[in-house]
């Protein structure tokens, strides 16, 4: 009778994970210029854009400005999708090295609410993902989860798995 191998520590399984998930969106330099981070627990990620003057708009209301908005829930869409894949790969033991990153084929934001200035959360759901395209919606909000001030969907080219 052989013995099943020892799992690995949970400390060493989540620094694997989350030295991936950090090489991954250290893969989009925009994410950095927007002030783009990702919280991660478990297979679940929420991105944050942190405050920063750079992002506002229109200095009057203040608000923070449409193209910082529809970046980011690109990025969170584009990560989540990224992410996911990985991830799969992650638990099939086929190591995390990063692929290449799904391509925007179209973007519509919804403009909810005037975004204000202070940090901001998005979730992305995946409503479907194939092999070659994927269909993401992503919702944005800062105070309250159940008060979104912006959402996204988008279509997305999948990258071809390396051979």
């Amino acid at each position: 009778m052989s013995a099943r191998p020892r799992p690995e520590p949970v400390q060493v399984v989540k620094q694997r994970r989350d030295a991936a998930l950090a090489e991954l969106v250290g893969s989009i330099p925009y994410a950095a210029f927007l002030g783009i981070s990702f919280d991660r627990r478990g297979d679940e990620l929420t991105g944050i854009m942190a405050y920063a003057d750079t992002n506002i708009g229109n200095p009057m209301l203040p608000a923070l400005h449409g193209g910082a908005v529809a970046a980011f829930l690109e990025t969170v869409a584009i990560l989540e999708l990224a992410w996911t894949r990985q991830w799969e790969s992650m638990e099939a033991g086929q190591g995390a090295a990063p692929d290449r990153l799904p391509k925007t084929i179209d973007l519509t934001v919804d403009y909810l609410r005037t975004g204000l200035p202070r940090d901001a959360y998005a979730r992305a759901r995946i409503v479907r993902s194939g092999r070659r395209y994927a269909s993401v919606q992503v919702e944005a909000w800062q105070d309250n989860r159940d008060r979104p001030f912006a959402q996204a969907t988008g279509h997305f080219l999948m990258p071809r798995p390396r051979e």
